[in-house]
């Protein structure tokens, strides 16, 4: 197995163990850090086994952080339906 393979599983670990501490911000600072962690992550691994594999990763990784694509996906719904307020 590869490195950035090797560091995906790692950070699929990692996330699950932070999940299972009490946040006082619903683990939304824990989730912004694992994003920035995260994306070089799948860049490497897209790079090196291609885009498919990071696609399939990705999928993986949103299905833990599921709460920060929700509001993503909310906010550009009403971004697009013209309701949705800027950042």
């Amino acid at each position: 197995m590869s490195l950035p393979l090797i560091l995906a599983c790692l950070w699929a670990v990692v996330a699950n163990v932070i999940a299972m501490f009490p946040s006082r911000d619903n683990h939304w600072r824990n989730a912004y850090i694992l994003i920035a962690i995260g994306i070089p992550i799948l860049v490497a691994i897209g790079y090196r086994h291609g885009v498919l594999l990071a696609l399939l990763v990705m999928v993986a990784g949103m299905s833990i952080l599921r709460w920060p694509m929700i509001y993503l996906m909310r906010w550009l719904r009403g971004l697009l339906s013209g309701k949705g307020r800027s950042l």
